[in-house]
């Protein structure tokens, strides 16, 4: 564990903040990590992990709450507004098991009466015939990982689906009662062109989504690609993949809202917004990350046993890390989140999340606003178009 360095002052461009005892604290979510796919993508940097035949789901399901109550004396009292069921491919768990997660968690924790819950599904027929079972346990939207019509995009991507099965998926969810779901689409795929882009997004829109992650590939450290890089599109190409996207998307009613994320009116994922403008969230399960707030002011973030096999361990601890975050640390992890959307935050959000006073932000946003990166507006503090287009270079000004 890290030393605790919540009393150290804050200095950025003036003299040391005082740090304050949060007003309120923020709304509380749940991530729970289920490690599993039937195959690990080439692109794929998540901690998933290839499945057995046979997964463990009831070892699994008793350790995500045992791991959960060694939570619950920092939430007491709390409700949660949403909960997120990330991997892997959380849909290759039974609908029985995901019922017995689900009401073993309600038990210790209240569920807010609105409360947003989202599962991610791969298109699959296997998974898709599991949706009506998944909408009857309260599940009450799908996050369904599509990446690409095109067959031939689709296998130089590793996935295991084919394009078909991702036309059909929209409506196998709407037909088990699902009005809210996101369709997670990729664009700069090995040789793809502007037209297959495009093609992939129009038949995405098609599928009337209420939520649209659209977003780049990269090649990440630690996976195929980055040892075996595929052929990418030049730059030009990419440019002109995302304006003209861009343009597509919001011809047809979606707003981006975030980085990657376009949404129809209303539908925006609860869930992401809450991480986004710094929220609470617990992390269960393996590899999971969590952030809680204390009313005395601390800022914990915490890290979970990542492999299956030591998570499901009795002999080891589920807790691999916490640290909690210094004043000198603060500043850009809240703007690290907040300056993804496109609008930014009310500025007074900064004092209410982080317990600093906003003026200790006033050397690096006149700079940041200089450099034309983030917008001059005293109430809000939000990236420009082009500072959304370099984000590091804009976050490089609130560095202490």
């Amino acid at each position: 564990m890290s030393q605790d360095r919540s009393a150290s002052p804050l200095i950025l461009g003036g003299a040391p903040t005082p740090r304050a005892a949060l007003p309120q604290l923020p709304p509380l979510a749940l991530y729970i990590h289920i490690p599993w796919c039937v195959r690990k993508c080439p692109y794929c940097d998540f901690n998933s992990h290839a499945a057995s035949p046979t997964l463990p789901e009831e070892e699994y399901v008793d350790a995500l709450l045992a791991d959960l109550d060694l939570e619950l004396h920092a939430v007491h009292g709390r409700e949660l507004s949403s909960i997120f069921f990330g991997g892997g491919t959380p849909s290759l768990f039974s609908a029985q098991a995901l019922g017995r997660l689900l009401q073993g968690v309600e038990q210790r924790i209240a569920f807010a009466s609105d409360i947003e819950i989202t599962l991610e599904a791969n298109p699959g027929t296997f998974e898709q015939e599991k949706f009506t079972a998944y909408r009857a346990l309260g599940i009450n939207r799908l996050s369904i990982g599509i990446q690409s019509f095109q067959e031939q995009k689709l296998k130089a991507l590793g996935r295991i689906h084919n394009g078909n099965e991702a036309v059909r998926a929209a409506g196998m969810a709407r037909q088990a009662g699902f009005d809210n779901f996101n369709l997670d689409l990729m664009h700069g795929l090995p040789d793809q062109s502007l037209d297959d882009a495009l093609g992939d997004l129009r038949q995405a829109i098609a599928m009337k989504p209420t939520h649209l992650s659209w977003y780049q590939l990269t090649l990440e450290p630690n996976t195929v690609f980055w040892n075996q890089p595929p052929v990418l599109p030049e730059d030009d190409t990419l440019w002109d993949i995302q304006e003209a996207g861009q343009a597509l998307l919001a011809e047809h009613g979606y707003a981006q809202y975030e980085v990657s994320a376009y949404a129809q009116p209303g539908r925006a994922a609860r869930h992401n917004l809450n991480y986004w403008s710094f929220g609470d969230f617990i992390g269960i399960g393996a590899g999971a990350h969590g952030k809680l707030s204390h009313p005395d002011g601390r800022i914990l973030r915490t890290w979970k046993t990542r492999l299956p096999k030591d998570y499901l361990n009795p002999a080891k601890p589920f807790k691999a890390g916490e640290k909690t975050l210094g004043n000198d640390e603060l500043p850009f992890e809240f703007l690290m989140n907040a300056l993804r959307l496109t609008d930014g935050v009310d500025a007074a959000l900064f004092a209410q999340r982080t317990g600093l006073d906003l003026a200790s932000l006033a050397e690096g946003r006149r700079q940041a606003e200089q450099s034309g990166l983030l917008q001059v507006e005293p109430s809000r503090l939000a990236a420009t178009a082009r500072g959304q287009l370099f984000l590091n270079d804009l976050l490089q000004y609130f560095l202490i």
